[in-house]
């Protein structure tokens, strides 16, 4: 089983644009997320995938492997697809650009469920963590998802699910984690099915699977990393590293 890892970088962002290439103790954001992938050992190859000439250069100069989107897309997902088709693949694992301290625990997690008693049901597997503020459960920034009693994915949103109408009933909160691994036909699939309602509403793309009818396995993890997407979260990073 050949597995890879895909590292989606989109020069633009709304909240903090040119955040990738920001510099994190000495070396731009996506470097060390590359870099930190590639340490895991998990993969047969790491490529960044970019709309971005400066990013694939700085990839490229750290002796990593790049390439360059020939499409613009809405989302990370689709710059895989693009990036894959022709790829003589397995598991497709899509690492977030924006986290420079990913972990090879909840990487290799995530690909076992491939391996597991229940691996022919799964098209892709993910992760959550579980969160307890109010506060962090309310803000729409954090993806929440609800799941089955196998860990098979029902929904995810940005509004609180479920609403806590009976607060003692015991329920968990989970927000999900943007790591992701694909069978590379469930990608291609994405890639070639239109938008639908529900993804276009809440702005979530893994939403798009469920509609489709792809199963998608949840991988619960303790794993509290450091998404960089405002100014401060690269200051809270850096201060993370001086530690």
């Amino acid at each position: 089983m050949k597995i890879i890892a895909m590292i989606p970088a989109r020069y633009g962002a709304t909240r903090f644009p040119g955040k990738l290439m920001a510099d994190l103790a000495g070396k731009p954001v996506i470097v060390r997320t590359y870099l930190a992938t590639q340490a895991t050992r998990l993969f047969d190859e790491v490529y960044v995938v970019t709309d971005s000439e400066i990013i694939k250069e700085v990839i490229e100069k750290e002796g990593g492997k790049a390439i360059l989107s020939q499409k613009e897309h809405e989302c990370g997902s689709d710059r895989i697809a693009e990036a894959v088709e022709n790829l003589e693949v397995d598991i497709v694992v899509n690492v977030q650009g924006d986290e420079p301290f990913v972990k090879k625990e909840p990487l290799e997690a995530v690909i076992n469920v491939f391996k597991g008693s229940d691996a022919e049901k799964i098209d892709l597997a993910s992760l959550m963590q579980e969160i307890s503020d109010w506060k962090d459960i309310t803000d729409p920034n954090y993806v929440k998802v609800i799941v089955d009693k196998d860990d098979f994915a029902l929904y995810f949103s940005r509004s609180p699910i479920p609403y806590p109408r009976d607060k003692d009933a015991g329920a968990r909160y989970f927000e999900h984690i943007g790591v992701y691994a694909f069978r590379k036909q469930a990608i291609m699939d994405f890639y070639h099915l239109p938008m639908r309602a529900l993804e276009a509403t809440e702005k979530v793309e893994c939403i798009r699977y469920l509609e489709y009818g792809k199963k998608i396995k949840m991988v619960e993890t303790s794993y509290m990393g450091i998404e960089i997407d405002t100014p401060e979260d690269l200051l809270k990073a850096a201060k993370f590293i001086k530690e």
